[in-house]
């Protein structure tokens, strides 16, 4: 799970059924989840004697403390639409279109060159890390910020921005 931050590649979890315990573990440790209307979401060891301890730290850092212990406390199935209500997925669908749903946001995610997103994905979760430190967050957001300014990717977006244009990224 933890392969999941350092990986440069935004991950896009789609979901379509039941994924409890360890795959809703997985559902909140990726950057991204597209689910369908069925689908169903829980933390369930608590019934059987097994608290989900590591679930929760995925969890705890997607959602708020007290929604991640209302579903690890009562271990109690979440519907989709609900999911989505506590942040834990981005967007909901039908099971038919899921698919194609989940693969036009990769498709648009990937217009933007790699490098760039990286960068960003790296930072936010660095400064996230830090967010107990307000100040510590912003100092790393605002070495990234400076950084990204002066690379080839921030010089044909904002030119292309001041022409009114789209930039041309090279991918």
């Amino acid at each position: 799970m933890q392969t999941l931050r350092i990986i440069p590649q935004p991950i896009i979890a789609q979901i379509d059924g039941i994924a409890t315990a360890a795959g809703c573990q997985l559902t909140a440790s990726c950057d991204l989840t597209i689910t369908s209307t069925r689908s169903l979401f829980a933390t369930p060891g608590v019934k059987i004697g097994l608290f989900c301890t590591t679930p929760g730290v995925a969890i705890s850092r997607t959602i708020s403390t007290k929604r991640t212990f209302e579903m690890l406390f009562t271990g109690e199935n979440i519907s989709a639409q609900i999911a989505l209500e506590y942040g834990l997925v981005n967007k909901i669908f039908d099971s038919q279109v899921l698919e194609q749903e989940t693969l036009k946001l990769a498709n648009q995610i990937a217009q933007t060159p790699l490098p760039l997103l990286s960068l960003g994905k790296q930072a936010f979760y660095e400064q996230i890390e830090k967010g107990a430190n307000l100040f510590e967050a912003y100092d790393i957001s605002n070495f990234t910020m400076s950084s990204n300014l002066s690379n080839e990717f921030a010089n044909e977006g904002i030119k292309a921005f001041l022409e009114k244009k789209q930039p041309s990224w090279k991918l």
